[in-house]
């Protein structure tokens, strides 16, 4: 087809470049590039294709090929066509058209081709030398995008092959000398050619403002809008801000701010972005009318030119792309400009007048920032480029010639993105996929999304989620009807998937277009066909749910590119819709490095390499994602935002990023259900656990490693469950052996560890790594060697343990009438370290205290030595040799006769002819160990305490020791006329028909029935009561000592484990037995008892009068009745009532009297007491000392030779109390030497729990003689005493 003809070709006479024009045609006609810097407005946008077509250049004007002339955006690729076919005179397209992604305004004949730099490069892959071209005009080179850069490098590559192809770089600011060498031949550097700028001055004015809590940004654009109109009068303002938000917010503030001014309150306020919908764009490029103000970001800088324009307002930042290398995200971060692109802002303005531009910073804040922006290539993921360079053949992206070669960091980064996407192996070289992802006209990621859709066939939801990624967001949000478009959309918002709103708004739009059905679908509940609206109806339709109608041109324009990429590679589409795990794992093919794991506590997500980013607050969900899922991208503003947000599932990740994994294997162990050694495999991607606690089998990763601790776990130390007879007989070697070892305190019987692994290892071929190998190996062998891996005890021996045998360690120590199991542990600081007897509860309470200092014989030498060891050095050198004096006591001296310490000190005190007190054995220097260790078990085996003090133990579990001891044998009389002695719970009885013998014996069943209910008496019919009595259990005995119970009313017959308690309670029984045979005597005694009621005034502050009269009669009784040796058969009883019978009047009136003197006297110390007012650590002391003497049942709990002397101690207090007021430096002085006697005597009482201890009684009350002696000696005492004295006792009760 004939080109179109070039009508004549005029230039205006104002723009400076027409003045230029024959150096600039001169310049191309002699080199092959030319560099023009032209400031704005110099025409050199318009005017150069003009130039070229005059040299002959383009078709219509007789040249090879177009006039090629790019654009970084498509607005201004078509606005720029425009204007050259107006100032030609021709219809668009016909010789000046343009083509951008989604327009194509060009005929077949015409010459100049306007078009985005992206169109030039795509068409490189179906033009690779740009024939279709004689020459191309790059403008706006100053911008530096990835398509620029590699434009300019790849225009270079090929000029060699084109000598006829013209290039002219162009911008309105540039750094000339950088071009001209990049384009540099043998003539020399390219040419420049610098065009003079605008046709008015642009006065620049500096106004720096300073960020306060009243003032900011905002209110400095304020001002600096009525600086503008107040001194310069009317024009419109370009405003340039960062971004959206800012821009909503200065249009806000400057809303409210010209309200107040009646003559600027109707101006037109505008924000200009890219997301900006087409009517809201026309109406900036709309002039005439109101003033305008127009709030832009850097999307004005260049050749977009805003007309009407007079002043612009610089705040001095813009958003800026970068790609963080470490984070692998993009942010857009609020940034300084360059010097350059602030020159470019103030050319904006300065061409209807004279030009304002006021910069919201100062001069030297200005001159410090860049001189040009930085190169997108240095901030921005090469992935893309270097793949469209693999797939062209141009070879390494290090070689190529850019006019900045980029760090090598982004390099890397690229690779390692398209190692990502599986698009390069490990070489770097494309794969499979790498080469189809060069086919596609995509960013890579969304090119692995559709490949990955193919094989999941998800292919058709893939390609519109995909187109929808590309474009911008349909979805319009003005800022006046936010709150409505946000109703309106809320439709197409899914619960868990940004990407499934995609497909529901796609649905619903095609909904519009109609669709195609068969009448038979209606029977079978399908859709049929449905009504197709007409173009006006869709847009009207869209437009009221505030979907931008050209955006969704754009949506499906792209749609259908891929959908005929698609159709070309013959791929299908699939007939069925997909999943939601089909679309999304298609989706995570391309977003690994886009993965995010909820934070358990906040609302951020882990991202990759440690990134935290957050949900977008616009994300279109209906309802919060789960705790996994991906981004469509990552985006840094205010802070690093997700957005395209969709949940997946953990294990998706696995099968699709396998390559990615980095796993490790944790903690390899032997599972000894599972009879295999098993490792915790963790998985992590880019730093983000993907899974953790994975069992593997350790020995199919390390056969080695694995072989090791079976061996190890296994063999030696028997953790395997298995019915191979070797294991279960060396287990049972070696714990005969280190029960040796624990006997004797050694731990070198047993040979090592690592002997033992030796030996397996030895016998075991490398294949054996898990039980199941070796089951199969052993099984072969077995039937070679039937004694196959048997160990023999000397095999395990480094020497004979000597001296360990059954007698000097037994099995069982008898305690308490029965044989307890001993068990033995040498590991030092352990609780059970030493010799372990297990008690039963029932035993416990006779178990004998001295029987067990004895220990064992085995351990008796170790622990006579460090007793000895313990002693002061001056006995302890009376003893050397040590050794042989231990040897020598324990030949001499039969096992277990006596207390210990009370022989150990005699033979000590033989040797060394020294006083060796008790107290001189240190206790707490001897180990623990050397003491016997206690288990108390009930019935079950259930442990109940455990220590190695057996009077605590009694203390805590007495009680509970002696109802078992009672459940198991307690003496019950059913009171038949043969009088048998019954064991209740064993429901075993002994006839006792004759006179009973002193040992009646019983058996108890080990099966105990139910309890028999206890038989009661109020008279001796239960024939005679014994002393002690044999109880039978488990084939051991055990002996009980029976008592009468007192119960009130009637007395029962119970049998206690221990004498001392018998004997409390038989006295107690045997009393209240009497009173109940008794009863008329007391009625009489109750009521004749002499001054009862004087004593009771009295006896008001320790208790009630019956009480006082309840205690004389016990005593009476006592006295009357139960003098050693208490009756035991009913003869014996009778025959002590009636020889009691007649004094028992008498001996109550004694009692009653001697009662009464002490309480007279103990009023006289009461009242002497609250009258002297005696200093507070006396009165303290005297307050104790009537507290100890005067309790409740001071009468019956005082023996009556002591209860004689009571009133005679009470006296001592009132002299005491007398005397102090004319001495207290005495009375504190004695008091002095009093009180460590009292506090070991208080120390001693503690320590023995409320056991009785006759010698310490009697140590107590030579200290109330000490007190008379000291504070009354007027009252005499009946023996003399002295402090010397009572230690000399309390030395003796050490003893």
């Amino acid at each position: 087809m004939a080109p179109n003809p070039v009508p004549p070709i005029t230039y205006p006479d104002s723009l400076p470049v027409s003045a230029r024009r024959d150096e600039i045609a001169r310049a191309m006609a002699e080199h092959q590039v030319v560099i023009v810097c032209g400031e704005t407005g110099s025409g050199k946008t318009t005017q150069l294709p003009k130039i070229a077509l005059e040299l002959g250049r383009g078709l219509g004007a007789g040249g090879s090929g177009l006039i090629g002339h790019t654009q970084p955006r498509r607005i201004a690729a078509s606005s720029v066509a425009k204007r050259i076919a107006e100032e030609l005179k021709s219809p668009l397209g016909e010789v000046v058209g343009y083509k951008v992604r989604f327009q194509d305004r060009l005929q077949a004949g015409a010459s100049v081709k306007l078009m985005t730099d992206g169109i030039l490069l795509a068409e490189t892959q179906t033009d690779p030398l740009l024939k279709a071209y004689d020459t191309l005009i790059i403008d706006e080179a100053h911008e530096r995008s990835l398509n620029i850069d590699f434009l300019l490098g790849y225009l270079r590559r090929i000029l060699p092959r084109r000598p006829d192809l013209k290039i002219v770089v162009t911008s309105a600011t540039i750094d000339a000398e950088r071009f001209a060498q990049h384009f540099a031949s043998r003539q020399g550097p390219a040419p420049v050619i610098m065009v003079s700028g605008r046709t008015f001055p642009v006065e620049q004015r500096w106004k720096p403002f300073e960020e306060a809590k009243d003032f900011d940004l905002n209110d400095a654009i304020a001002d600096a809008v009525d600086d503008l109109w107040r001194g310069a009068g009317g024009g419109d303002i370009l405003i340039f801000l960062p971004g959206e938000r800012e821009i909503r917010e200065a249009a806000d503030h400057l809303r409210k701010h010209l309200s107040h001014q009646p003559l600027h309150r109707h101006a037109d306020i505008l924000p200009l972005f890219a997301r900006l919908s087409q009517a809201e764009q026309d109406r900036v490029f709309e002039t005439g009318g109101a003033k305008r103000i127009v709030l832009a970001t850097n999307v004005a800088e260049t050749s977009l030119t805003v007309p009407g324009i007079r002043y612009v307002i610089d705040a001095g930042t813009a958003r800026v792309k970068r790609y963080s290398y470490r984070n692998k995200v993009e942010q857009l971060q609020v940034e300084p400009v360059s010097q350059a692109a602030a020159n470019q802002r103030a050319g904006r303005c300065g061409r209807v007048a004279n030009g304002i531009c006021i910069r919201l910073y100062d001069e030297k804040d200005f001159q410090s920032r860049p001189r040009f922006t930085d190169p997108e290539i240095l901030r921005s993921s090469l992935a893309g480029v270097i793949l469209r360079m693999k797939s062209l053949g141009l070879g390494l992206v290090e070689d190529f010639p850019f006019i900045e070669p980029p760090p090598r960091k982004a390099i890397a980064d690229g690779y390692a993105l398209l190692g990502e996407l599986g698009a390069v192996d490990e070489a770097n070289e494309l794969t499979a996929i790498g080469r189809e992802l060069a086919k596609l006209p995509l960013d890579p990621r969304v090119g692995r999304m559709i490949l990955e859709a193919r094989s999941r066939e998800a292919l058709h939801e893939v390609l519109v989620i995909a187109s929808a990624l590309s474009v911008q967001d349909v979805r319009d949000r003005p800022l006046e009807a936010q709150q409505a478009a946000d109703e309106k959309h809320r439709k197409f918002d899914d619960e868990r998937s940004e990407f499934m709103g995609y497909l529901k708004l796609w649905k619903w739009i095609e909904e519009g277009r109609g669709s195609h059905g068969h009448a038979d679908a209606a029977r079978a509940g399908q859709k049929v066909d449905t009504h197709k609206l007409s173009n006006r109806q869709q847009e009207q339709r869209l437009r009221e749910s505030f979907v931008n109608p050209r955006r969704v041109r754009e949506w499906r324009d792209i749609h259908s590119q891929l959908h005929t990429v698609v159709a070309e590679h013959g791929w299908r589409l699939n007939g069925t819709p997909a999943t939601y795990e089909q679309v999304h794992q298609s989706m995570l093919a391309g977003l690994l490095g886009n993965i995010g794991c909820k934070a358990d506590d906040d609302e951020w997500y882990l991202g990759a390499r440690g990134i935290k980013f957050w949900r977008h607050p616009g994300a279109h969900l209906s309802k919060k994602p789960g705790r996994w899922l991906i981004a469509a991208e990552l985006v840094d503003t205010t802070r690093l935002f997700g957005r395209g947000l969709a949940a997946i599932e953990p294990q998706w990740i696995e099968p699709i990023a396998g390559h990615l994994l980095k796993k490790q294997l944790l903690e390899p162990h032997w599972e000894k259900k599972a009879g295999e050694v098993v490792a915790f495999e963790r998985a992590t991607l880019y730093g983000i656990v993907v899974y953790n606690q994975r069992r593997v089998n350790f020995g199919n990763v390390d056969p080695v490693a694995a072989r090791e601790i079976f061996i190890r776990e296994a063999l030696v130390n028997g953790e395997w469950e298995t019915r191979l007879p070797f294991l279960a007989h060396n287990q049972k070697m070696i714990r005969q052996v280190e029960e040796l070892e624990h006997k004797s305190r050694r731990q070198d019987v047993l040979v090592d560890e690592h002997l033992i692994f030796a030996y397996y290892d030895a016998q075991l071929p490398q294949e054996v790594v898990s039980g199941a190998s070796f089951e199969r190996w052993y099984r072969h062998e077995q039937k070679l060697n039937p004694k196959l891996l048997h160990l023999t005890r000397d095999e395990l021996m480094r020497h004979e343990a000597a001296g360990i045998t059954t007698a000097a360690f037994p099995k069982t120590i008898r305690l308490g009438g029965i044989d307890c199991t001993a068990t033995y542990l040498h590991a030092p600081g352990d609780a059970k370290d030493g010799v372990t007897v297990t008690v039963p509860i029932y035993a416990l309470n006779q178990v004998s205290e001295e029987r067990c200092d004895w220990l064992v014989p085995g351990m008796l030498e170790a622990k006579v030595l460090a007793l000895v060891k313990s002693l002061h050095q001056r006995p302890r050198s009376r003893l050397m040799p040590l050794a042989e004096f231990v040897a020598e006591f324990v030949e001499l001296n039969p096992f277990a006769q006596g207390p210990l310490l009370e022989t150990l000190l005699k033979a000590v005190r033989e040797r060394t002819q020294l006083a060796v007190q008790r107290n001189d054995f240190k206790l707490d220097m001897v180990a623990p160990h050397l003491f016997m260790n206690f288990r108390v078990v009930d019935e079950h085996g259930r442990q109940l305490g455990t220590g190695r003090n057996l009077a605590a133990l009694k203390a805590e579990l007495g009680g509970q020791a002696r109802s078992a001891f009672q459940a198991l044998a307690a003496l019950k009389v059913t009171g038949a006329p043969a009088a048998q002695v019954a064991l209740a719970p064993a429901a075993a009885s002994v006839a006792a028909g004759s006179p009973a013998r002193r040992g009646a014996s019983a058996s108890a069943s080990p099966a105990a029935p139910e309890p028999v209910t206890p038989q009661t008496y109020t008279a001796w019919t239960f024939g005679e009561l014994p002393e002690l009595m044999e109880i039978r259990k488990a084939g051991q005995t055990l002996i009980g000592f029976p008592a009468l119970i007192d119960r009130g009313t009637q007395v029962e017959i119970e049998v206690f484990d221990e004498p001392a308690a018998a004997a409390v309670k038989h006295r107690a029984g045997l009393r209240r037995l009497l009173a109940l045979n008794l009863k008329e005597p007391l009625k009489y005694l109750e009521k004749n008892i002499p001054d009862l009621q004087k004593m009771a005034v009295a006896f008001m502050p320790l208790g009630t009068q019956e009480e006082l009269r309840t205690q004389i009669i016990d005593v009476a009784l006592e006295r009357a009745f139960l003098a050693e040796p208490l009756p035991h058969d009913a003869a014996s009883f009778q025959a002590r009532i009636d020889e009691g019978r007649t004094r028992l009047n008498l001996i109550a009136q004694e009692i009653a009297r001697q009662a009464g003197a002490v309480l007279l006297e103990f009023a006289a110390a009461q009242r002497k007491l609250k009258d002297a007012r005696a200093p507070k650590d006396v009165a303290d002391d005297i307050a104790a000392q009537l507290q100890r003497l005067m309790g409740k049942r001071f009468i019956a709990a005082t023996p009556w030779a002591q209860l004689q002397h009571l009133p005679r101690y009470l006296k001592g207090v009132q002299l005491r109390l007398d005397k102090l007021r004319g001495d207290p430096a005495r009375d504190a002085q004695r008091l002095a030497e009093l009180r460590p006697l009292e506090q070991r005597w208080s120390r001693r009482v503690a320590e023995l729990k409320g056991a009785p201890d006759a010698r310490l009684d009697e140590y107590r009350w030579l200290m109330e003689e000490l007190r008379i002696s000291f504070f009354a000696q007027e009252l005499k005492t009946p023996q003399p005493v002295s402090t010397k004295r009572l230690d000399k006792v309390w030395a003796q009760m050490s003893m």
